[in-house]
């Protein structure tokens, strides 16, 4: 093959322009690489790079956190019991609670007596679906006047909720909590126990034990006093159909002409003992019981009195009731001398003794206005500074207490007493 051999001056003039072109087709690429990022000028917006996700939630959040209503609806047919459904305004994933469990809402009120023409309501409502990454649900009962009692205020934050919150709307919750839930061991088949809005819990207990659990029996009873009160009863059958491991069982004890046996409802009467022993098979249960006062005081130390363990029995009153333990527990030390409490607040000096009960009731009777919620210990809205003196427990709280405070929920003096509020 000839070669060819070039001037010096030529072979200079080719690398330059060898240079030259590279460089080019570097410039080239450059705009081209700018050009396809550039924003459209016109037409329909491009897709944009999805945005990395949020790191899972770790637990529970501090303080309030800010949920917004998604939407609503009513769970019966009297149109008395609504279900909230909320949205982390933050949009980062919620925390699982554990089926059960509460949240607790600090809801703001006109009030024309107060600073600023407004105070702060402090409720705690049951989380009543499974737990889910996206929303929580509450279902709340609009609380009419004690039945007579028509002097006595009507429920102030249900009533609120019920008329004033509605889609769009930012509440203030706390994150979920309380001593009231489901035990995860499948091998032990599950008895839940409602008595009107105490279904909501069973529903949360309910709905997470038929997602993750699907070969545990659960046997759902459910009293209420006609089926106008029946709450998700169209989601309730069908969930019995979809699923044969849940046996439902639905009490009536004051049906109306139109509720049908057998169809609308399965037993007529109250859930009580004798009905758990007609129906349920032989064997080991784990029994969870939720409802109003009547109920809570009968059926759970009837269980007791039936044979069933204390630790298989696990129970939640709504509202102030109070329940008898299924056995003896660690009582607190008795007090027989009346003994004074002040609440330096409020500039009042007080007697309680022993009848009085706990200072959360004791401090109403008299007029004292104290921010209460869940009114069993869990959710700490009554915790208030102890100022001198000691308070005393039946069984620990469910909510840590700050030192020097106590909760007055729960609480009883074992001393003169001085309180903050």
């Amino acid at each position: 093959m000839p070669s060819f051999n070039l001037p010096p001056t030529s072979a200079s003039q080719l690398l330059a322009w060898i240079l030259l072109a590279l460089l080019l087709q570097v410039a080239l690429g450059a705009g081209l690489a700018l050009w396809r990022r550039r924003p459209a000028a016109a037409g329909p917006a491009q897709p944009a790079f999805m945005a990395a996700p949020p790191a899972p939630s770790t637990g529970a959040w501090p303080g309030t956190r800010a949920f917004r209503v998604a939407s609503r609806q009513y769970e019966d047919a009297a149109g008395t019991q609504c279900s909230f459904y909320l949205e982390p305004v933050d949009g980062a994933p919620l925390p699982e609670f554990k089926p059960g469990q509460f949240l607790t809402f600090a809801l703001p009120m006109p009030d024309a007596s107060a600073p600023g023409g407004q105070r702060t309501v402090t409720r705690c409502y049951s989380l009543s679906d499974r737990p889910l990454p996206t929303h929580y649900r509450i279902t709340v009962k609009r609380v009419p006047a004690p039945p007579g009692e028509p002097a006595w205020p009507p429920g102030v934050a249900s009533h609120h909720l019920h008329d004033q919150v509605h889609a769009g709307d930012v509440l203030q919750v706390r994150a979920p909590g309380g001593r009231f839930f489901i035990d995860p061991d499948p091998a032990v088949p599950v008895v839940l126990v409602a008595g009107g809005i105490g279904i909501t819990p069973m529903m949360s207990m309910l709905g997470w034990c038929l997602a993750t659990q699907p070969g545990r029996p659960v046997h759902l009873y459910y009293g209420v006093r006609h089926g106008g009160e029946q709450a998700f009863k169209t989601a309730l059958a069908q969930l019995a159909a979809d699923h044969p491991q849940l046996t439902l069982n639905v009490a009536y004890s004051r049906p109306r002409p139109e509720d049908r046996q057998g169809v609308d409802y399965q037993h007529a009467g109250h859930v009580d003992v004798a009905l758990l022993r007609g129906t349920l098979p032989h064997g080991r249960h784990q029994f969870y019981v939720c409802g109003p006062a009547a109920m809570m005081d009968t059926l759970v130390p009837g269980l007791a009195e039936w044979g069933v363990p204390a630790a298989d029995i696990d129970h939640e009153a709504f509202g102030p009731a109070a329940v008898r333990r299924p056995t003896a527990q660690p009582a607190a030390p008795t007090v027989a001398a009346a003994l004074q409490v002040r609440f330096e607040r409020s500039g009042r000096t007080l007697d309680w003794d022993a009848q009085a009960g706990n200072l959360l009731d004791f401090a109403e009777r008299h007029g004292i206005e104290v921010e209460s919620g869940c009114r069993s210990g869990g959710c700490g809205s009554c915790e208030t500074r102890l100022l001198s003196g000691s308070v005393s427990y039946a069984e620990p709280p469910d909510h840590d207490i700050a030192p020097g405070h106590c909760l007055l929920c729960v609480g009883r003096p074992q001393s003169a007493l001085v309180l903050e509020a």
